[in-house]
């Protein structure tokens, strides 16, 4: 009979589980016990499943009933507040044991979500069963996560431990509480369930422990050598031991996949091509997604000795069982993690270089956002962007702000006598004309509308803005972009001309800057209605216009 792919928990009748005493015969112990609490930990695929089968197996052949609430399947919105973390956890609890959830009946807002939560249990469950209650809590540290529901759930499980002790419905309790690390939370140690009852912690298996195992999988490995070899590697960790005694004894699917010897099979474990390759990969892409814990594990794996790691980095990578620690210092969980994730790591940026690329990232995409594609100058919510922000500078400064709008002159039929190309290109010319004018890094050109060019000119007044459009006009005439249409009875030149309107004024907080572009609107087009090719100034003062240059 081939063997099973060691991933699952080991069923109550698999010849591979290997007990780690006095660990099973003190849990069972304690099961008995009225009132009774079992704290499990250990980091995930240390064995805590295929321990809680045995448990569950103990608890039924004595009559009792059990119920495994597991945190990890419980959706998020139940981390929400108490009150429904606590009616989704009473509710779950009578759906296993086939009891109608009956909430309203005893939950009470005026007396809180904690008390109700008791009374329920109290005065409903346990008073239904007539017989002990295994609850068996798994994945706590889910809960961990959630600071304010850790803080009120785990003093809540403290208290029926010691309530207990005095009253005989709550003696029927039997709480398992199992984790895969310690408890980050700041908690008042008088109240965390984490310092009554059993604290059971996995070990990890000793080298008479993988010599059994390897003895069950057919091995001799009654010296020892083998065995040592493979601890050196993976140390006593159970799933990892058995996974490689499973591709020793099991044929791989893929012939050039077998490993004739243990040494070639380490040699190649911490590999992409190793048996743990699809476990590594899992732990490192874990790892990829949360760049802060890649930081801390980069540190532990190229540290010569311990590391201090910050308390959530090192509660979150002892979960997923990379690190052992020793108070807050922390080293590989085994060789295999070092030697994989020294190499792997590099190529992982840092959460500070992440950062810098995030931000990068986001300036491009905020210059796209406000960039003209052809043009290659701001676009029109790049023009508003930079309008708001000068108009709120120099209101405080009490300096002037110029604005220069210029149209291409009958862009349309340009369009239409040349085609959607020529077009293109000419829009691209008058920019570029507009771009080499325009000197001041302070300045802002924008691509307006269509055919419509602003120019922005912070700390000039009329009279600098309207020379700075002249030159404009002038250069783009000198382009000398052939233009003849016949559709409009002649053009004022044959070639490409602008039209420009400008305004200044000193920007008031008070007042809109939408005025500015609503002057120098005025002021352009007075140069289209006064013959095109021309720059027309819109005077604030006297809110008249007059051409400027023809």
């Amino acid at each position: 009979m081939p063997i099973e792919f060691p991933n699952d928990p080991l069923p109550l009748n698999s010849e591979f589980y290997i007990e780690r005493p006095p660990v099973e015969e003190l849990a069972y112990a304690e099961l008995a016990k009225p009132g009774s609490v079992i704290r499990l930990k250990a980091p995930r695929k240390m064995g805590k499943s295929s321990l809680m089968l045995r448990l569950i197996a103990r608890a039924t052949a004595w009559g009792y009933r059990t119920v495994t609430v597991d945190f990890q399947k419980t959706d998020e919105v139940f981390f929400v507040n108490l009150d429904k973390f606590l009616r989704w956890f009473c509710t779950d609890v009578s759906r296993q044991l086939r009891l109608e959830p009956r909430l309203d009946e005893y939950w009470d807002e005026d007396i809180g979500s904690k008390i109700s939560c008791t009374v329920y249990f109290q005065g409903y469950l346990l008073d239904q069963l007539n017989c002990p209650l295994v609850l068996i809590l798994k994945e706590v540290n889910r809960v961990f996560e959630h600071p304010n529901i850790a803080k009120e759930l785990l003093p809540l499980l403290r208290s029926w431990h010691e309530e207990a002790k005095q009253g005989e419905i709550l003696q029927n309790l039997r709480l398992v509480v199992i984790h895969s690390t310690e408890v980050y939370v700041s908690l008042n140690t008088n109240q965390s369930p984490f310092n009554v009852g059993l604290p059971l912690q996995l070990p990890e298996f000793t080298l008479a422990q993988v010599q059994e195992l390897a003895r069950r999988y057919g091995l001799d490995w009654a010296d020892g050598q083998e065995a040592k070899k493979l601890m050196a590697m993976v140390g006593g960790h159970p799933y990892l031991v058995n996974l490689a005694l499973y591709h020793l004894v099991n044929p791989p699917l893929q012939p050039e996949k077998q490993w004739d010897s243990l040494e070639q099979l380490l040699q190649e474990a911490p590999t992409t091509a190793g048996i743990y390759s699809h476990h590594l990969r899992g732990q490192l892409v874990t790892l990829r997604e949360n760049l802060e814990l890649a930081d801390a594990m980069k540190q532990v794996v190229t540290a010569s000795g311990s590391v201090r790691l910050e308390a959530i980095a090192a509660y979150k990578l002892e979960s997923i069982g990379l690190v052992k620690l020793n108070g807050s210092e922390g080293t590989p969980s085994c060789e295999l993690y070092r030697l994989y994730f020294k190499e792997q790591l590099w190529q992982v940026p840092s959460l500070s270089d992440r950062l810098k690329q995030l931000e990068q990232e986001n300036q491009n995409l905020q210059r796209l956002y406000t960039l003209d594609e052809l043009t290659q100058l701001g676009n029109c919510r790049f023009f508003k962007q930079n309008l708001e922000q000068m108009w709120q500078r120099l209101a405080r400064e009490g300096t002037p702000l110029s604005l220069i709008l210029c149209d291409i002159d009958y862009f349309e039929y340009y369009n239409d006598n040349y085609g959607d190309r020529a077009g293109d290109a000419c829009l691209q010319q008058v920019a570029q004309v507009i771009r080499s004018a325009v000197s001041s890094a302070t300045d802002v050109i924008a691509r307006y509308r269509n055919e419509e060019f602003a120019v922005l000119l912070p700390h000039q007044d009329v009279k600098s803005a309207a020379e700075l459009a002249e030159r404009i006009r002038v250069q783009v005439k000198r382009l000398a972009i052939p233009f003849k249409s016949s559709t409009i009875g002649g053009l004022p030149a044959a070639v490409v001309t602008l039209s420009l309107g400008v305004t200044s004024t000193i920007p008031n907080s008070e007042s809109d800057p939408a005025l500015l572009v609503h002057e120098a609107n005025k002021a352009l087009y007075h140069s289209q209605k006064w013959g095109h090719n021309r720059v027309t100034i819109y005077d604030t003062l006297t809110k008249y216009s007059k051409n400027f240059i023809s």
